[in-house]
């Protein structure tokens, strides 16, 4: 005999935790239950890689609501549990146990898994949760050097905060430079430069395709014929979103789970938020999906509104943020440095606004070392204006 439960919200992340609260802001008694793969009550990530590993965040920080909350809440926790298939013409989903679970309203914010490498062998860590962290920070307390493999985001930011804890990284990445898909060129240079500095080994252009464990150390032979050897190997090259539940329940899957301004599916009773979401921005006139904090958090919310009948359109533009040394950056719109940019600094490559341009209409704005102006991006971005000339856009925040 299956549960029965109003409300069901698949993935114990952000985005899943932020959906209660919508759910409980216009129904305060409606049976909700959350099941998460991981053991622990939901977190956020982004400390994980960053402060963290600088003291600015605590492990007992992370939850995005302690316990009491869930009970306060009325929500049933099912964690340490992975739902195996959803059958939406009887609004049913089942746990990898046999367990049978009716909703009336369902959401999928089951987000994903890092990208693994293709070779076999030896097999570096992989970082994405809590438990990875503390392996990671126990494994560099008696490590001296770092093979770090993927040059985006969490690559960029643990080779730093390993850096910063004393260890010797190798960075290994495919593209010509670090954080190349985000930055322009020069300012991509400038950043590589920096890492190198402080003592980082950067080997750009390059590919892993072996990796061994000789006399206890971790040996990664890359496609250009380099071997390198650490006492740990670290991968991060991605996400694999969790979207195989979906396709199997005849969702629309396009680069995730295809969602209205409603952030419903394909079948009005199932929603989907956060890094599986691809949802149509409405200030861009594009569709997304987005891999980041912002995005799971005001995502997940109106998506809890929505399935307790609010009918609220997700029109937000999430912003992202990282950290690397002593240089940081908020970003929101298209941060693609295929697109034309304009760059504005304060002090070159220490302070200034990039704008990212496309048939003369700002996309996107990122914001180095400049805080407290991501609203006033969107508002340009908003005005879908186009600029006459990059001049205009000199001190426009």
């Amino acid at each position: 005999m299956a549960h029965q439960f109003k409300y069901i919200i698949v993935g114990g992340g952000l985005a899943g935790a932020s959906a209660i609260e919508g759910i409980r802001e216009r129904d305060p008694s409606g049976s909700i239950a959350l099941f998460g793969r991981e053991s622990r009550l939901p977190y956020d990530r982004p400390p994980l890689s960053k402060g963290l590993w600088s003291g600015k965040a605590t492990l007992d920080g992370l939850p995005v609501h302690d316990e009491g909350f869930y009970k306060g809440h009325g929500v049933h926790l099912f964690l340490s549990c992975e739902i195996a298939s959803i059958d939406p013409a009887q609004q049913l989903i089942t746990d990898k146990g046999g367990n049978h679970h009716a909703y009336q309203k369902l959401l999928l914010a089951t987000g994903g898994t890092p990208r693994t490498l293709s070779f076999g062998g030896e097999i570096p860590r992989y970082f994405r949760t809590v438990d990875d962290y503390l392996a990671l920070r126990d494994a560099a307390e008696r490590a001296e050097d770092v093979v770090m493999i993927g040059g985006g985001f969490i690559g960029a930011e643990l080779t730093a905060a390993l850096t910063m804890a004393g260890k010797r990284v190798t960075l290994v990445f495919p593209e010509h430079q670090l954080l190349q898909k985000l930055l322009p060129e020069d300012l991509a240079g400038y950043v590589a430069d920096e890492y190198r500095s402080r003592g980082v080994t950067l080997m750009a252009d390059d590919l892993p395709v072996q990796l061994e464990r000789r006399d206890g150390r971790a040996v990664v032979s890359t496609r250009g014929g380099a071997k390198i050897a650490a006492d740990i190997a670290v991968a991060a090259i991605g996400l694999n979103i969790h979207a195989e539940m979906a396709v199997r329940a005849g969702l629309k899957v396009e680069n995730g789970i295809v969602v209205d301004e409603r952030l419903r599916t394909s079948d009005p009773n199932i929603f989907a938020a956060g890094d599986i979401a691809n949802f149509p921005s409405r200030l861009l006139g594009k569709n997304m999906r987005i891999e980041h904090w912002d995005n799971a958090r005001a995502q997940g919310k109106r998506a809890g509104e929505n399935m307790a009948g609010a009918e609220k359109a997700f029109t937000y533009l999430p912003y992202m943020y990282s950290d690397i040394f002593d240089l940081g950056f908020e970003a929101v719109g298209e941060i693609d440095s295929r697109l034309q940019t304009y760059e504005d600094w304060k002090e070159e490559f220490r302070e200034g606004v990039i704008y990212y341009l496309a048939d003369d209409l700002v996309r996107g704005v990122l914001l180095w070392n400049v805080w407290e102006k991501v609203d006033a991006a969107r508002r340009l971005i908003g005005r879908k204006k186009v600029a006459g000339s990059f001049a205009e856009l000199s001190g426009v925040l």
